[in-house]
């Protein structure tokens, strides 16, 4: 049976200072280092879920600039497909990331073309695919009318529907009830009232960063999931890389409990690296590191 993942969210490029520390309101910190790399929610889990074995595609826009083309040109080399990939009226979606030596980051988005995206559009590309199984994955850097439809599409062809409500914002009124998952880290769980305010029959994960995460699960008892040590270089995208090997191991057919333990692993190792997307691990290195299950 064919399984694919479908991430259904934003593509950035991402400029990355590297500094100390991070500078307080009002103050300039020099001596820093530059980078451009490709980021994005979206292209982010899409890059993590191919990395880790899984037919992936991207449904999002991009713009008309030499950005939109260099973000296409990355997910195609990381292998990911991006057929439903449109191009927008506005520019490409640009992330401001400041990252300090200990891998903490503060991050500023200008979301462009992401803010275009329709439920047509999103629409139209999932009814394309014919894939026997999929994950749908959707995070809140698109409109909600395109998560939405998301949803709605996940829902009537029968596949999990994994939500990562980032950034935090209300979310549209029956969206929950329609979620398998909605993985939230601490933030983002306490501004929506998570794991309480989860309706429905699906799951919520609340990552906790190096200490690991929480799976709520309704009428049972919360699973507390340790973190994995790791050297960190920049914790940028390791949600997202959580996420991914979420998805991958819904597609695998791993127990949740199996899942979150997979996917703190590979949230770990993402870490390892600057950028969102340097550090992504296999599935070799992600069950090495995660061990037997």
């Amino acid at each position: 049976m064919e399984t694919e993942a479908v991430v259904v969210g934003s593509v950035n490029v991402d400029l990355v200072v590297s500094i100390d520390r991070l500078p307080e309101p009002g103050e300039t910190v020099t001596g820093g280092s530059f980078h451009r790399v490709p980021g994005g929610k979206g292209g982010n889990a899409a890059a993590a879920a191919a990395r880790l074995g899984a037919r992936t595609r991207i449904v999002g826009l991009v713009g008309p600039d030499d950005l939109g083309q260099e973000a296409r040109r990355d997910l195609e080399a990381a292998g990911v497909d991006v057929g439903s990939l449109g191009t927008g009226r506005a520019p490409t979606g640009v992330a401001s990331i400041l990252v300090d030596a200990e891998g903490r980051n503060v991050i500023a988005v200008a979301p462009g073309a992401n803010a275009e995206l329709t439920a047509d559009h999103v629409g139209d590309s999932l009814s394309a695919i014919e894939t026997d199984r999929a994950v749908v994955v959707v995070n809140l850097e698109i409109p909600d009318e395109a998560v939405w439809a998301a949803a709605d599409h996940a829902e009537r062809r029968g596949w999990p529907f994994v939500l990562n409500p980032a950034p935090a914002r209300p979310l549209p009124d029956g969206l929950s009830e329609r979620c398998t998952v909605v993985i939230a880290n601490e933030i983002e769980a306490e501004a929506l009232g998570l794991p309480g305010s989860l309706r429905g029959p699906g799951s919520a994960i609340v990552t906790r960063g190096l200490q690991g995460a929480d799976l709520h699960r309704p009428g049972q008892q919360f699973h507390r999931q340790a973190g994995f040590p790791v050297e960190v270089v920049d914790t940028t995208g390791a949600g997202d890389a959580f996420v991914a090997a979420l998805a991958w191991s819904l597609l695998e057919g791993a127990p949740l409990e199996r899942g979150v333990r997979l996917a703190c692993a590979a949230g770990a190792l993402a870490c390892r690296a600057l950028g969102a997307r340097a550090g992504l691990a296999d599935r070799a290195e992600v069950e090495a590191l995660a061990g037997p299950a």
